[in-house]
């Protein structure tokens, strides 16, 4: 690429900003709509097929793209140039988390405020169904006013970095993965929250938890061995680390949960210096309705030096049942394609907030449902079938089968979330897979008449003995190629001619 070059027709360079272990990022301008955008054309690893990476780079970015969050980077397109993938991005004027870190420790206070923010956009994407899968200092952008920015959502995946090859070398550096991820496990939303923790603990460090060393496969089995010195700067902060580096994923908290934490260490401070808070923050949220730490044993919050016989422990912290990033599940909203969102029947329901300071917070299943109001399993199955025989066309019925965790997003975002969706059909029939949660594979039409099959998991609530769609994680996503299909029906039609013109001469 070269500056003044005209990519995919429309993106003029304009310089060059800035490189990294995934590709090269160049200002450029968008002509057709005259404005200024980040142009990212990511590195196709050696050996790997440049085709199958464009594809990959394409669904990750049709993924990334249905995330919209002051503190998420939005993706806006995704094109060819020289056969590899490109990636069209907002244009944040903005230094990376890994540049200030380069230049020492930050101040507890300011982690706390960088976390925050970018808490909040991750709680938005898995509310979305959206794993980030590389979250690290170098993926959070900063702006002079202080806005944190959490970028290359998905790209991780894309690119095949973070991963163990065919040859079983590594690629990429694993010093923010997760123990389970190390230790060869699919990246989940708990995999983000650690490295958030991880990308914390550096900044208030000086260093990741694990160590900068590198031999990254030396450092890869120290992350799998979940090992790592208890912070000495965190101050206020140490306790929030601890929860989030718990080397049990299902020990640590949820992402919103972890927004939560996090601006409580600021609430303290003086209004005008907030400048991690965004206006949606600071207004009265519904409780969190994920589950909950199990109450099992307190986990380690690390392992601290082999020399230390006893490393500090923390107990579970029960969930919080105040506020809980409006962000978060506004992120339901941004289920854009991905807005699988499930529930059925009418109903307005104005949910529990109220939880007993001393009594363990109800489930989401218990705090909409009476004893004997257990639907069962084929119950749930014909709620979530229901709910998909609606749409796209009638959307008005589908909003009133939502629960309240996914109207949260506002009844304007969800309709204009289906308005590019020509087509649904379940292509796997809805299947139980828990007590409150249904397993479901769709096939999605966009306007240019492109399929996309994706696999999701629905939480369902339950009011009155009517299940509600209250949460949606999307499981996989795939383009479907239609060229296959369409040449097997040819063949086909073209046997059943031949054949018809045997018998007639026969």
């Amino acid at each position: 690429m070269d500056v003044g070059r005209l990519v995919a027709g429309r993106y003029r360079l304009r310089g060059r900003v800035g490189a990294g272990a995934m590709g090269v990022v160049w200002q450029a301008l968008d002509e057709r709509l005259d404005r200024v955008v980040a142009l990212k054309q990511l590195v196709v690893p050696e050996g790997a097929d440049p085709v199958a990476a464009v594809g990959r780079a394409a669904r990750e970015a049709r993924i990334a793209a249905r995330l919209q969050h002051p503190n998420a980077v939005t993706v806006h397109d995704v094109v060819q140039d020289e056969g590899k993938p490109v990636l069209v991005m907002e244009y944040l004027p903005a230094r990376t988390l890994a540049e200030l870190i380069a230049r020492g420790p930050l101040p507890a206070e300011r982690v706390a405020t960088i976390g925050a923010q970018v808490a909040g956009a991750l709680a938005a994407a898995h509310a979305a169904g959206i794993v980030h899968r590389d979250v690290k200092p170098g993926n959070v952008l900063l702006t002079d006013d202080g806005t944190a920015k959490i970028t290359d959502f998905g790209i991780a995946r894309a690119v095949g970095d973070v991963t163990v090859t065919r040859t079983g070398l590594l690629a990429g550096t694993p010093a923010f993965l997760s123990p389970e991820v190390a230790r060869g496990g699919e990246p989940v939303h708990a995999s983000d929250v650690f490295a958030l923790g991880g990308t914390l603990y550096a900044a208030v460090e000086g260093r990741p938890p694990f160590g900068d060393g590198d031999n990254a496969i030396a450092l890869l089995h120290a992350v799998a061995a979940g090992r790592f010195p208890p912070p000495t700067r965190a101050g206020p902060l140490t306790d929030v680390l601890a929860e989030l580096l718990r080397t049990d994923p299902a020990a640590r908290p949820t992402m919103a949960q972890a927004a939560d934490r996090l601006r409580a260490l600021t609430a303290t401070r003086p209004a005008a210096t907030r400048l991690d808070l965004n206006p949606a923050d600071l207004a009265p949220r519904p409780p969190d309705r994920s589950p909950a730490a199990p109450p099992t044993a307190p986990a380690p919050a690390w392992s601290a030096d082999p020399q230390r016989a006893h490393p500090t422990a923390l107990a579970p912290r029960p969930a919080r049942t105040g506020r809980v990033g409006l962000v978060a599940v506004a992120a339901a909203a941004v289920v854009g394609l991905v807005v699988l969102a499930l529930v059925l029947t009418n109903g307005n329901r104005s949910a529990d907030d109220t939880a007993g300071a001393s009594a363990p917070a109800p489930s989401a299943t218990t705090a909409a449902s009476a004893p004997g109001d257990d639907p069962g399993p084929a119950r749930l199955e014909q709620a979530v079938a229901e709910y998909y025989a609606l749409l796209p066309k009638n959307t008005a019925q589908a909003w009133d089968r939502l629960g309240p965790g996914l109207r949260a997003q506002g009844r304007p975002q969800y309709e204009k979330s289906w308005r590019e969706v020509k087509a649904l059909t379940v292509s796997s029939p809805p299947a139980t897979a828990g007590a409150d949660t249904v397993t479901v594979g769709i096939d999605l039409t966009g306007p240019g008449g492109g399929k996309t099959r994706e696999s999701h998991r629905l939480r369902l609530v339950v009011q009155g003995g009517t299940p509600l769609i209250d949460a949606d994680e999307v499981l996989s996503s795939q383009r479907i190629d239609d060229a296959d299909d369409d040449h097997e029906d040819k063949k086909k039609d073209d046997d059943r001619k031949r054949g018809g013109g045997k018998s007639g001469e026969g």
